[in-house]
């Protein structure tokens, strides 16, 4: 049995835009932009300030360490132990007070063999001057003077010879040996005196006097070995560093002991070179200690600028000393700080906050309050640092000025404030 099976197939109908579809549309359209009108005419909340008159001063910054402005620091010259320790960290010393002890038993008896050769030298020198020493001067005395008896008798005996020789009772050979013992004579009367004026020559006394300085240095240097054995203080202060105890061992070079007058500090601030021109010798700066006492100041003044700078690309800086005038107290020694420098300062004039000013290109302009809108209102601007801007021209006193939007809103041109 055969069945047809009819298949109906249905056809879509067009999409037709009725009335209702224009009026829908319409409707979305109103709200959209009522939407938008009312999001553009709502008022925003805004912080609100008015210019004042206050000084304001342009600063620039580096940052330094605290050092003692007269420091001894004394370092191992040589790869021993501490033997004796006498002073303690904080201790006032004094000079010429023994501040500790590197074990060196020979470094005593070198200074006293120094010294006694220093003096022996000395000793030849003065001797060489005076044409001998005490000894020799009185040796030389007595031979001038038996030299001096001699020719006397030797001339007496020859003028009596002569005499006889006139008269027939001496000999020629007699008158010849008379006369050849008054020439022995002089020649030795004139040798002791010789001997007793100019015994040495020009170059014995300056051979001495070169051995004298010779002497001088090694007594120094020796010196200097008992001093690096047993360090001694050379200023009054404050033993500030003490990083050894007795019975280390020490490398050549390590430190000992730091001594310094606490009271007298300077720090040696890095500044970068942009700021270095604008910097001034003997203007005053202040310093602060953020880690360590936030909200303190101390005062100091610019002793000298940098003769040169280091460093590579932007990061170029050269080192400024700071002489700290006001009070140390409080300050340690190698404490890291900023320094900061006033390089330019003006009077009683009209500021607002830095944020409030607005930058476009070359020009600035802030958005003033008129009528409960904000109008973008140009301004000129003179001096400026990180928290204030000098209004030069464009406001009054009585404006107020929108520093910013609360809740992240913006502000804009015309727009209704709070």
């Amino acid at each position: 049995m055969t069945s047809d099976v009819s298949t109906l197939a249905v056809k879509p109908r067009d999409f037709v835009i009725t009335r209702r579809h224009l009026i829908l549309a319409g409707v979305v359209l109103l709200i959209v932009a009522a939407a938008v009108f009312l999001y553009r005419q709502r008022a925003i909340e805004v912080q609100l300030v008015s210019p004042v008159f206050e000084d304001i001063e342009s600063t620039v910054s580096a940052n330094g360490n605290v050092a003692p402005t007269n420091d001894f620091a004394a370092r191992a010259t040589f790869a021993g132990i501490v033997d004796n320790l006498y002073v303690h960290l904080g201790q006032e010393v004094r000079p010429g007070q023994k501040l500790l002890q590197m074990r060196d038993q020979f470094a005593q008896s070198r200074v006293d063999h120094a010294r006694a050769a220093l003096l022996t030298a000395e000793l030849n020198a003065q001797n060489v001057r005076m044409n001998g020493s005490k000894e020799d001067q009185i040796a030389q005395a007595s031979d001038l003077e038996r030299a001096q008896n001699e020719q006397n008798a030797a001339s007496r005996a020859l003028a009596t010879v002569q005499q006889l020789h006139q008269v027939g009772s001496a000999s020629d050979a007699e008158v010849a040996s008379a006369s050849q013992r008054l020439s022995a004579a002089d020649a030795a009367l004139q040798a002791a005196r010789d001997r007793s004026q100019a015994r040495y020559r020009p170059e014995d006394l300056k051979s001495t006097e070169e051995k004298i300085a010779a002497e001088k240095a090694n007594l120094a240097g020796e010196r200097v070995s008992y001093t690096n054995a047993n360090v001694v203080a050379p200023i009054r202060g404050t033993v500030y560093l003490l990083p050894v105890h007795r019975y280390d061992f020490v490398q050549m070079g390590a430190d000992l002991v730091h001594v310094a007058d606490l009271k007298k500090l300077s720090v040696r601030a890095s500044f970068y070179e942009p700021d270095i021109r604008q910097l001034k010798t003997g203007e005053p700066v202040r310093i602060t200690w953020g880690n360590g006492a936030p909200g303190r100041t101390w005062n100091g003044r610019l002793e000298s600028k940098p003769m040169a700078v280091t460093g590579d690309g932007v990061l170029r800086t050269g080192v400024c000393t700071v002489d700290i005038t006001s009070d140390t107290d409080g300050l340690p020694v190698n404490t890291s700080v900023t320094v900061t420098a006033s390089v330019q300062k003006h009077s009683h004039v009209l500021t607002l906050p830095r944020e409030a000013v607005r930058d476009e290109g070359p020009n600035h302009f802030v958005y003033r309050l008129v009528g409960g809108r904000l109008k973008q209102t140009p301004v000129q601007i003179g001096l400026v640092n990180a928290m204030k801007a000098e209004i030069t021209s464009g406001l009054k006193s009585d404006d107020q000025v929108a520093v910013h939007a609360e809740a992240g809103g913006s502000l804009r041109n015309n727009i209704r404030v709070k």
